[in-house]
């Protein structure tokens, strides 16, 4: 495939992933607590891309090295408790829809710190995805009043995080192999997470139910897919489109995490279903003519 085609293809198949990994959040947190769920997950996925790409690291040269803290820190250790925290007190559907917050994010960091000129189209693109993603989100807490929103601040400085990341990559990693990225990201969130964990005395109240097993699967699939595999087919993506084309991946995750949070019984409304297709035609304006 070409790079056009590439593009596509991790777009959709991150869109996938991605709007899976909320539900999995949500059945994982039936049996550990936010923080636990955050550095498992991190663990998890630090000894799987340490088995797949510790060769990978000889490509890291001392000048990357600052960026892969700061993407490190931006995109996995700071929004992978974030989310946790998030999820545990609103439907996982409603944080995905507040992830499409990011490329208006990226848009305004590219712009303001590292130089990028977008164009037209693409600023109209996101903000009509902006328009869909608030018609979701003053459905949906119409629907359910009992929801504290309030945490959901907690997506909006994620997706902050996830912006700021793209931009890092595009300007100061495309030279560098998507896979050296991502692993050596998670190499150095290893020792602080233990740490974390460590203290949350993980070890010492886990019993091993029935429960707390089944939200360890969650939590190794999760770290597989959602995060390990997902994060170096999304570094690829940036390195050969651009930050405001791969960002654009958070208005369709909540399509597909919304589909998902219907069958585990969170409502979705008419209303919701229009804002929906206009985030698609967000996205659409975002990536005309690139």
């Amino acid at each position: 495939m070409n790079n056009h085609q590439q593009k596509w293809f991790y777009l959709i198949s991150l869109s996938i992933v991605w709007g899976s990994s909320f539900i999995l959040m949500k059945k994982a947190l039936l049996g550990v607590t936010p923080i636990q769920l955050g550095a498992l997950r991190i663990l998890c996925t630090a000894f799987f891309m340490l088995i797949i790409g510790f060769s990978s690291l000889k490509k890291i040269k001392k000048q990357h090295w600052k960026f892969i803290i700061y993407t490190a820190l931006a995109s996995t250790f700071f929004p992978v408790f974030l989310f946790a925290y998030a999820i545990h007190f609103i439907d996982s559907s409603i944080a995905s829809i507040l992830n499409s917050l990011t490329p208006f994010n990226a848009l305004l960091l590219g712009f303001w710190f590292f130089g990028y000129t977008f164009k037209k189209n693409q600023i109209i693109g996101v903000l009509v995805g902006l328009l869909g993603t608030l018609g979701l989100i003053l459905e949906g807490a119409d629907i359910n009043p009992d929801q504290n929103y309030w945490y959901a601040l907690l997506v909006v400085i994620a997706s902050l995080g996830y912006a700021l990341n793209a931009n890092i990559v595009k300007k100061y990693l495309s030279d560098l192999d998507a896979l050296a990225i991502t692993t050596g990201n998670f190499l150095l969130l290893i020792v602080p997470t233990f740490v974390i964990l460590f203290c949350t005395d993980f070890f010492i109240t886990f019993k091993g139910t029935e429960v707390e097993v089944n939200s360890l699967l969650w939590i190794v699939v999760l770290a597989l897919f959602g995060t390990g595999l997902a994060k170096v087919m999304y570094n690829k993506m940036v390195q050969i489109s651009s930050p405001i084309f791969a960002t654009s991946v958070a208005y369709i995750i909540p399509i597909v995490a919304v589909f998902w949070g219907i069958l585990d019984g969170e409502k979705l409304s008419y209303v919701q279903v229009i804002a929906g297709v206009l985030i698609l035609f967000g996205v659409y304006l975002v990536n005309k003519n690139r």
